[in-house]
């Protein structure tokens, strides 16, 4: 029995000395939207930024990865503690938009109020995004029309995961619903 009292603390230490840990803590993943390609003609010959700027509430400029629980906590807002954004929503959004080449006509101001996975019941869930847009005339900076946008998308599965893939189809889509918002403004 002696030698085992001796030999446990011998052993930890050496284990501890080379650099291996007995609990391994483990590192969040860490996401964005997926490479981002032009799929316009105007967008693969972009040669300057689009004035887009994209603002949000304060508690939306971290990298967590939001969701809520309507169906038993509404009002409690979670986070992911082994999923992360590799920036915070609003510059992964305003990164998106601008990548995406479509946006090229009126600069815009965004204020994204809302960017979280909602969950319905335990096995659906769904990501949720609100902005309001405001898009400007070139040079006089006078304000030439607003949107309120509210987008929606079922996760393919309800986890992390889900979430991300489905932030990334939604910011997609969400380029192509203020380029045709900014299409019709054009016409009026």
């Amino acid at each position: 029995m002696r030698y085992l009292s001796i030999s446990l603390p011998a052993f930890i230490l050496a284990v501890a000395g080379t650099g291996c840990s007995i609990s391994p803590t483990k590192q969040p993943a860490v996401h964005d939207f997926g490479v981002a390609t032009p799929t316009s003609a105007a967008g693969s010959r972009l040669t300057a930024k689009p004035n887009i700027t994209v603002e949000a509430p304060k508690w939306l400029w971290d990298n967590r990865i939001r969701y809520r629980l309507l169906y038993s906590s509404p009002t409690n807002v979670r986070f992911y503690t082994l999923d992360r954004w590799i920036a915070p929503p609003p510059e992964l959004f305003e990164q998106q938009l601008i990548s995406s080449g479509k946006i090229l006509n009126y600069p815009l101001n965004i204020q994204l109020l809302s960017f979280e996975q909602q969950f319905d019941a335990p096995d659906r869930a769904r990501v949720v995004m609100r902005f309001f847009v405001n898009a400007y005339a070139f040079g006089n900076r006078q304000e030439s029309g607003t949107q309120v946008f509210l987008m929606e998308r079922p996760t393919k599965t309800p986890d992390a995961a889900g979430a991300v893939s489905a932030f990334a189809e939604l910011t997609r889509q969400a380029a192509d619903r203020i380029q045709d918002w900014l299409t019709a403004l054009s016409t009026k």
